[in-house]
């Protein structure tokens, strides 16, 4: 069954297949997101005169059952079914007759595809979002039980100044506070309603497109029917751009661990069971799991890219390629949730190594708090940085392993508390509560 198909044409079994392609796979990601969706249209149709009391009613209860069948994963395409729009309103009018072809009036398939995507990246975001959550609250944790443990600080992958486990912890606590708020930017974009834009130039019937914004719990509408359709495209980019910030901050975690596992650093350990061996090195306890977050994530990170190749020098209005941005996007969400669960495991069971700036190879680490000590008694730095470097020149450096670093942010004051309280204020701003009140009153009304 075609949406689009006439009684007197037939397309290509080759064609077919090829601009098919994996969407009715794909589709399966939107099914449950199709049905909310039509249920919003057709209430919405029922108020304009297009459908009767009775047909709505019958519809709801019809796309409520196929509903609770996606919810069960009892839901499948038939095999001579297109797409997912194309199976539920052949299950409507199997069940209703004319009355499940009636779904359709006043909207287009790209029109129904636009929202599906919006809705599913929408919950997409709040599943990434809850997600992120217990990982940095572990972060955030390990901050505060090893904020004594100090270990060296790197430039250019050179010796540079003592750092802790205290500041590595929660600089990655950091980081995906500045993630989620790219996540809210992205739910900003995806959170307006492009239903009612039909085939991307409205619709002559009296649509009421602010209903179906508040029936299915949209922030606002998308105004203009045209951008409404070039907004395909733009809202995958933007949400899998956020995405890869949100990689990126797990990518370099992972590099760092895979370093400071390694020998010559010797920084952490893990238990022996999250680590794999080698088949001929019996010694070996490699960080498979973190190598491959690296490499999740970094593929990731290169989906903002693909997007935008992929939608480049594409006029205004729907076309064909923008069908191919669903495989490329929608399994990374459970990929990058995945990377998350993983690293939390990991980190949770993180041995830290104890005095490790004990070992004389990181005397120099000390050489800006010496130099530091000498401005204080009053020398000027320039002078003070110059008398440092000659004593380490001739061999002559000492230094003790206090330091003294108190300012916001630093060693000795971490701020956990500020980061913990960013991170609550950016996760209360998307107001997810609106949208499940929302989508639940569309569910429960007969």
């Amino acid at each position: 069954m075609k949406l689009w198909s006439k009684d007197n044409t037939a397309t290509s079994a080759l064609i077919e297949k090829f601009t098919v392609g994996k969407d009715r796979e794909m589709d399966l990601y939107l099914s449950a997101f199709d049905i909310l969706g039509s249920l919003a249209h057709t209430t919405m149709l029922e108020s304009i005169g297009l459908l009767t009391a009775e047909e709505l009613k019958d519809l709801k209860r019809e796309l409520k059952a196929i509903y609770e069948q996606i919810r069960s994963n009892e839901f499948a395409l038939s095999d001579d079914v297109e797409d997912i729009h194309s199976q539920i309103e052949l299950l409507l009018t199997q069940k209703l007759g004319d009355i499940g072809k009636k779904i359709h009036s006043a909207r287009s398939r790209n029109d129904q595809v636009l929202v599906d995507v919006k809705l599913f990246l929408r919950n997409e975001i709040e599943e990434l979002v809850l997600a992120v959550q217990p990982f940095f609250q572990l972060l955030i944790q390990q901050s505060e039980k090893y904020k004594n443990h100090l270990f060296p600080g790197y430039t250019h992958l050179q010796l540079a100044m003592p750092s802790s486990f205290g500041l590595w912890f929660g600089a990655y606590a950091e980081s995906l506070v500045d993630d989620i708020i790219s996540l809210q930017g992205a739910f900003r974009v995806v959170n307006k309603n492009p239903l009612g834009s039909a085939a991307g130039y409205g619709s002559s019937f009296p649509i009421n497109r602010t209903l179906t914004t508040e029936l299915l719990g949209f922030a606002d509408l998308n105004y203009n029917v045209v951008y409404a359709q070039m907004g395909r495209g733009k809202a995958e980019r933007v949400t899998a751009s956020a995405m890869a910030n949100l990689a990126d901050t797990l990518a370099r975690m992972s590099m760092d661990a895979c370093l400071y596992l390694n020998q010559n650093f010797d920084f952490v350990s893990f238990p022996a069971e999250l680590t794999t061996g080698s088949s001929i090195m019996p010694h070996k306890k490699n960080p498979d799991v973190f190598e491959l977050i690296r490499s999740h994530c970094n593929r990731i990170k290169s989906l903002p890219n693909e997007i935008m190749m992929m939608t480049t020098n594409l006029p205004s209005g729907y076309h064909r390629d923008l069908q191919l941005l669903k495989e490329h996007l929608f399994p990374a969400f459970q990929t990058i949730k995945d990377c998350l669960t993983m690293a939390e495991l990991m980190l949770a069971n993180i041995s830290i190594k104890e005095n490790i700036l004990a070992d004389e190879k990181y005397r120099y680490l000390f050489s800006v708090e010496e130099v530091n000590k000498l401005v204080v008694q009053g020398v000027p730095f320039r002078d003070a940085y110059k008398q440092v470097g000659k004593s380490i020149e001739e061999g002559k450096f000492t230094h003790t392993d206090k330091i003294h670093h108190f300012h916001e942010g630093s060693i000795g004051n971490l701020c956990n508390d500020k980061i913990v309280g960013m991170m609550q204020a950016t996760i209360k701003e998307f107001e997810f509560e609106k949208i499940h009140i929302a989508l639940e009153k569309l569910l429960s009304v007969t």
